[in-house]
C-alpha cells in the first residue's frame, strides 16, 4: 500500500522554494521533512512553480488514459488479424 503525503504537490513546491530562499536545513526543521525529502522535491518538480504542477498532474493522467486507449485498440487489431488468418 503506498503511504499518502503528508503535503501535497503545491505545497512541496513550496517547500522548495523555500529552502533556496532559507537554506536547506532551515527549512528541512520547520516543516519537520528530512533533507533527502526536500532533495527529491526539488528533482522531481525542480524550478516549477503550483500552477504548473497540476498541470503536469492534468498532463500526467491524461497521457496514462491514452495509453490505455492505445491498448485497448492495439489488443482489438491483433484479435481482427488473428481472427482474418483463421481458415474457414
Amino acid at each position: 500500500m503506498i503511504r499518502k503525503s503528508r503535503y501535497t504537490d503545491e505545497q512541496i513546491v513550496g517547500i522548495v522554494r523555500e529552502s533556496h530562499a532559507h537554506g536547506l536545513d532551515a527549512t528541512s526543521k520547520k516543516y519537520n521533512v528530512s533533507l533527502n525529502t526536500i532533495c527529491i522535491g526539488h528533482r522531481k518538480y525542480g524550478s516549477m512553480v503550483p500552477s504548473q504542477v497540476s498541470e503536469l498532474k492534468r498532463m500526467m493522467q491524461e497521457s496514462a488514459l491514452l495509453k490505455k486507449l492505445l491498448t485497448g485498440r492495439d489488443l482489438e487489431i491483433e484479435v481482427m488479424k488473428e481472427n482474418a488468418s483463421t481458415k474457414w
